[in-house]
């Protein structure tokens, strides 16, 4: 008998692993529907990383209150409300992925793509033999949570700042002008109003002042745009590959003729939260852990555009491209193309050190994976050793793109590692 019982108990087992499996795919699957349309409507690096905040951090919520030795964000996060708990038996799973899509989609332009997205996510559900009365009490559960998270989400200030006065360009030499091919207006000027999720203050980690202004060949400034521009003249097939696959740029142009139109591309935050998710699933990370990975990792982001954003609208330094044709070469035309906003400092260099930083403490010093993030947009993957392996990568790349000096990548890079160990010290999730 005792025989018997160990060999029954193998398949139930293996079944219950298999299943906590399905539930974590699930939720990636619904992450990679929601970047899908972040990058369809053309959402700016720093508000996709609010959609992507938002809508983590209300499938995390949903979870956390069946999970013991994981935290909720009440308390830990400003302002966070505390969500309350359901009123009838629920599937957890299905709940957290209702939740995240249903917030998913008050943040979207494209809901109705997003809806689609979500009819075949949900659909796995459907076949657990889930009783009628949980599969329902789960969906209403999720979307509790979600209205929640939405009402606290309105007040940080974001429907605020989308009437205010458009932004006015300084005339003073060396400040950021549009660049081509589109000379787009400048991207969220007014970032720095929007409530933070763990910072102090906008300028908690405020870079140093970046150098001063000057066509003086002998100045530190002129010594950075010749940096730029020599580089991008000599660069390896390597180097330019680096510089495509972090490109992320969101804004980018074609130009045929008389005709413009977007190449649409992944964010800077979309390519770090694709990273977690390949993270998890290298991992074989069960939802709960997988939900808290995308949660930190998202904060990281939202915080972290919000102290890069606040820089670059106060030092408003000049783009690489604009320097050089003015003062060194009217014909020379960066790799990648320059975004719709000042130089200092570097916005990838400072989300991703962030996020590498937090990844990193989630899954240790050494996490081997493959980057399969640009292979749906033409380019391959990618093995990395690490994130901080990943994350200097990304920070060189703009250097290598001819997009930004060298002062605003380094930098960028000491703002994103102070943000990320404040995470960590700040918030604990697992």
């Amino acid at each position: 008998m005792r025989f018997f019982f160990i060999i029954l108990l193998f398949p139930i087992s293996s079944v219950y692993a298999q299943e906590r499996t399905s539930d974590a795919l699930t939720l990636h699957r619904a992450q990679k529907a929601l970047t899908a349309v972040i990058v369809h409507d053309i959402f700016s690096p720093p508000v996709a990383s609010r959609i992507y905040a938002y809508a983590n951090i209300a499938a995390y919520e949903v979870l956390v209150k069946e999970h013991k030795g994981y935290h909720s964000l009440q308390g830990q996060v400003k302002t966070f409300p505390a969500i309350p708990n359901s009123a009838a038996k629920i599937y957890a799973p299905l709940a957290a992925v209702q939740a995240f899509l249903l917030t998913g989609k008050s943040l979207v332009f494209s809901e109705k793509m997003l809806e689609d997205s979500a009819t075949q996510v949900l659909d796995r559900f459907k076949r657990l033999r889930l009783s009628p009365q949980v599969y329902n009490a789960s969906l209403r559960y999720g979307k509790q949570v979600a209205d929640s998270v939405m009402k606290w989400a309105s007040k940080d200030k974001y429907r605020e700042t989308r009437s205010l006065r458009r932004y006015n360009y300084s005339k003073q030499e060396g400040k950021w002008m549009p660049t081509p091919p589109s000379y787009m207006a400048a991207v969220e000027p007014y970032w720095n109003r929007i409530r933070p999720m763990l910072l102090d203050s906008c300028t908690q980690f405020r870079a140093v002042v970046p150098p001063t202004f000057s066509t003086d060949k002998k100045s530190a400034f002129y010594a950075e745009a010749l940096e730029v521009y020599t580089s991008t003249k000599q660069l390896t097939a390597g180097q330019k590959a680096i510089a495509s696959f972090w490109d992320c740029n969101p804004f980018a142009v074609t130009t045929e003729g008389h005709l413009n139109f977007a190449a649409k591309k992944i964010s800077p935050g979309g390519h770090w939260m694709s990273i977690a998710a390949v993270a998890c699933q290298t991992q074989q990370a069960d939802i709960m852990k997988s939900a808290a990975v995308y949660t930190l990792t998202a904060i990281a982001l939202f915080d972290g555009f919000i102290i890069c954003w606040d820089e670059k609208y106060r030092s408003n330094v000049i783009r690489p491209e604009t320097f050089i044709n003015k003062y060194m070469d009217e014909d020379w035309r960066p790799l990648l193309q320059t975004p719709p906003f000042p130089e200092y400092s570097s916005g990838h260099s400072v989300v991703s050190t962030a996020a590498a930083t937090v990844l990193t403490e989630c899954f240790g010093n050494n996490f081997e994976y493959e980057d399969d993030t640009e292979v749906e947009f033409g380019l391959p993957v990618k093995h990395f050793t690490s994130f901080k392996q990943a994350c200097d990568e990304a920070a060189i790349s703009r250097l290598y793109g001819g997009i930004h000096y060298r002062s605003a990548i380094e930098q960028g890079q000491v703002q994103g590692s102070n943000l990320g160990k404040w995470i960590i010290k700040r918030i604990k999730l697992m």
